[in-house]
């Protein structure tokens, strides 16, 4: 070995080892890996490229070129995972504390760069005490270049954000641009202004894990997709997700051998769903009776759990799936259901992923709180949504599907390409009793025996006006199909329309309802 390439090998170690061996210990002492670990653990092994491993602002030309913050707070490169090209980014906390300052935001910008122009999936692994206060208005430039690229990159590239540490103030709005965001429960965190700033200012009293930590935005907020109790779970997590999602907007999503036959009856879909059209259960158990092998990869599991969103199979294809939940509030659209399905139905219609409905839902949440807070302008995303998306849309009403819920749900009016019905399921504008209840008041109110008529009127409404006969005769229903067959003719459709191409309209773009 030269004296060079000896120098060299030296420089690199020393640039790799980041903030230095004790900054490395205090990192494993939170319960926290460093930026190149979480690297390690995260990619397919020997597939990292490091690119900037040398940028630093802190030259001293006085030690041949040596800096005491080489790579500036921030790893990027090149990596695979699954076999399939990535770029990422990983907050090194031990250097400057993860801060953004000039330099680490033109890394961060350059790799998004490169993951728009070569068409692979970007991930931020971040870790980062924000900006850096002593570059001044530099560390907010490198923000809003981040910003602007994490726009740019929307629809185009899949966009994941790991929080692994705290993320404050400007930090949190480029994970909320991206599509999937994932944190760990206890050393994560995420705010605008934290609790010293909150209490200065409003006089309350939090902490930070309180105010900002997993199981709050999992749960409360809706900002987290996915939640996880170490990096090592989330990291798999990620790896899980990305198996369903195609590289950028003009690639196919991955199609696989799932070895479970397309053509595979499902008759215990019949025994799932009671034919009481109040009785709860459990949505869960209809998806994995259906899909392969019973995988689902659900979204936001913890947010809005009147609808399940997430990804699954079906002969080898990845789908979006969105379904009402009757085991939560019976499965009703409001204000937060209306913006985490519109929001997962938009993101699957960027990057071609066919969207299953399971519709059994008895309308929207009615109630004084949900008016004022906006459930028109929230359940109008829902419809901008489906009936924006070219996606293959295939739609199954399991049980009964009352009022505008009904037209929400992938109707046939907002350009449904398939769309089912179980005999014995209810479309109408509202349940029966409801219906009965209004339509003959008067009856009701001078029968010697109203519930005996009430019930008798119900049975009739059901015959005349709700049965999904009628909608079939009309061709808002393609077909009535039974339990046993669901899987098949799903998949059928899939196939059917899989090569769909639908022309829009010449706009720049539309307004949605935001």
């Amino acid at each position: 070995m030269s004296k060079s390439s000896g120098f060299l090998e030296k420089l690199r170690k020393y640039a790799i080892l980041g903030g230095g061996k004790d900054r490395i210990k205090l990192q494993h002492k939170k319960g926290k890996l460093t930026a190149r670990e979480r690297i390690y653990d995260l990619v397919d092994s020997d597939s990292f490229q490091e690119i900037g491993l040398f940028a630093s602002q802190e030259i001293n030309t006085s030690e041949n070129g040596k800096s005491t913050a080489y790579g500036d707070g921030v790893i990027t490169g090149k990596a695979e995972i699954n076999g399939r090209p990535v770029y990422l980014f990983a907050q090194d906390f031990t250097v400057m504390g993860g801060s953004v300052g000039k330099i680490h935001g033109k890394k961060i910008a350059r790799i998004m760069d490169l993951a728009i122009q070569n068409g692979a999936p970007l991930i931020g692994l971040n870790d980062s005490g924000g900006a850096r206060i002593q570059e001044g208005v530099n560390s907010l430039a490198a923000y809003g270049d981040i910003f602007y690229r994490n726009v740019q990159a929307s629809g185009v590239i899949p966009q994941i954000s790991i929080i692994l540490g705290p993320c404050a103030g400007g930090a949190v709005y480029s994970p909320a641009i991206t599509d999937f965001v994932f944190m760990v429960e206890g050393t994560s965190q995420m705010f605008i202004t934290g609790p010293g700033v909150i209490k200065e200012v409003t006089h309350e009293e939090i902490d930070v894990e309180s105010l900002g930590g997993a199981e709050i935005h999992h749960a409360q907020s809706g900002v987290v997709h996915f939640k996880a109790p170490d990096e090592k779970t989330i990291m798999e997590q990620v790896r899980w997700l990305l198996s369903y999602l195609p590289s950028n907007n003009l690639a196919p999503p991955p199609i696989i051998n799932s070895a479970d036959d397309p053509q595979r009856l499902t008759p215990k879909l019949a025994d799932v769903v009671p034919q009481q059209p109040n009785e709860p259960y459990d949505i869960h158990r209809v998806i994995e009776i259906l899909v392969d092998n019973s995988e689902f990869l659900e979204i936001q599991q913890g947010y809005a759990e009147n609808i399940v969103i997430g990804f699954a199979r079906l002969d080898g294809i990845p789908i979006g799936i969105v379904a009402n939940q009757p085991d939560h509030y019976a499965g009703v659209l409001d204000i937060n259901a209306s913006d985490k399905g519109a929001r997962f139905i938009r993101f699957c219609d960027s990057f071609h992923i066919p969207v299953i409905t399971l519709v059994d839902t008895p309308g929207f949440l009615p109630g004084i709180e949900q008016e004022h807070e906006g459930i028109i302008r929230h359940g109008a995303k829902m419809i901008f949504a489906y009936a924006e998306a070219t996606i293959p849309k295939i739609t199954l009403i399991l049980r009964k599907a009352y009022g505008g819920a009904y037209i929400v749900m992938g109707s046939k009016h907002l350009a449904g390409d398939q769309n089912f019905a179980w005999p014995q399921t209810e479309i109408a504008v509202m349940g029966p009793e409801g219906a009965v209840k209004i339509l003959h008041r008067k009856a009701l109110a001078s029968s010697a025996d109203p519930d005996l008529l009430q019930e008798e009127l119900s049975s009739a409404y059901r015959e005349k006006l709700a049965s999904p006969f009628l909608a079939a005769a009309e061709g808002h229903i393609d077909d009535i199909i039974s339990p046993e067959e669901t899987r098949s003719r799903i998949i059928q459709s899939l196939h059917m329309f899989r090569d769909k191409r639908l022309p829009t309209p010449n706009r720049k773009h539309g307004n949605i309802p935001l």
